[in-house]
């Protein structure tokens, strides 16, 4: 039986948690930061404010203390997230060792640094006071949490250069309802993660402005293109953006009713300011907000274009109409493809 610890208690921490208490092969300790979401989960095995509708056995253990949630743990699975990311890390140092597996599952980049987020874990915990080398993978994949808390088939990759952790965590996350692949290309799969949500908000203000399928497919397709520019730029492989972690979950948040960063859009698209919109999702978080900036910057740094990345910065940061941004992205000058 492995013991597994599970940082963040959102929407995708606890259904995490549901997916490997199934087989009750896994002692689960799942912390939470907000005390409601530990109380909530305590007294009626459900996360009412994050994961209504889906009860967690009596074998998760729900704890509010950190030094609690990584004591003995063998896997470590971090899905915060990407702006508490390095802060949830600072906090770990005394209670981790080198023999831990850690699993991100947290898709963004740090908005500060550009940081994939297995770079924030191995920069915290490598240089902390008695720091070492995490081994360390990268989730990612078409996984929306209700979906895959209700045991709907899923698929998705754990990526890692560590042949063994990727084996393990395949091997110990896997049930007949979820099926992990492994990869190696960690930036390829994190990028592909990340980046994908700011495509994904873009679909939704065309769904809000009244376009149709022309519309979104296009920016799908262009909008591939532009993250696999990125990917390769920052030493990715190209065909990992035609994977699950790429085209797969891309697809899922560009069209798929559950997703945040789509729903954002199409609030957005309908006119709203970014500022209401976000109030209204009540501690819910849509990670393309914050990654947009990241990812325009990384992209400068490298010297990529990225027009789609650009325009929807403009529009979250900057307050442009997005008719001005689609005009401006459908009279760019002609090229090939």
């Amino acid at each position: 039986m492995s013991r597994i610890a599970v940082i963040g208690a959102g929407s995708w921490g606890t259904a995490l948690a549901v997916v490997l208490s199934r087989s009750g092969r896994h002692q689960v300790r799942l912390w939470a930061f907000e005390k409601a979401v530990a109380e909530s989960i305590r007294t009626q095995r459900v996360n009412q404010i994050f994961l209504p509708g889906f009860p967690l056995p009596e074998s998760v253990a729900v704890v509010t203390r950190m030094e609690q949630a990584l004591e003995g743990a063998e896997i470590v699975v971090v899905a915060v997230p990407s702006q508490h990311c390095r802060s949830i890390y600072e906090q770990m140092p005394g209670s981790l060792h080198p023999k831990m597996l850690f699993v991100s599952a947290t898709k963004g980049l740090e908005s500060e640094t550009s940081h994939r987020m297995t770079e924030v874990a191995t920069d915290v915990i490598q240089y902390s006071s008695g720091g070492f080398a995490p081994r360390i993978g990268a989730l990612s994949g078409p996984s929306f949490a209700r979906e895959a808390a209700r045991g709907d088939p899923t698929a998705i990759t754990i990526a890692s250069t560590d042949k063994e952790l990727g084996a393990t965590v395949q091997s110990e996350f896997s049930d007949p309802n979820f099926r992990v692949y492994t990869n190696e290309d960690v930036v390829g799969v994190e990028l592909g993660g990340a980046l994908k949500n700011i495509i994904a908000i873009a679909a939704g203000v065309c769904v809000g402005l009244g376009l149709g399928h022309n519309t979104i497919a296009a920016l799908m397709t262009r909008g591939l293109a532009e993250i696999t520019r990125l990917a390769v730029a920052c030493g990715g492989q190209p065909e990992t953006l035609a994977g699950l972690a790429g085209m797969g979950d891309l697809v899922l948040t560009c069209t798929g009713g559950l997703s945040r960063n789509r729903t954002l859009g199409v609030e957005l698209g309908k006119g709203r300011k970014l500022p209401d919109v976000l109030a209204e999702m009540h501690g819910m978080v849509a990670e393309g907000v914050l990654t947009t900036h990241a990812a325009r910057e990384l992209a400068r740094r490298k010297q990529v274009e990225m027009p789609i990345t650009e325009q929807m910065h403009e529009i979250l940061n900057q307050g442009k109409p997005p008719q001005e941004a689609i005009r401006e992205l459908m009279t760019r000058p002609a090229t090939g493809e």
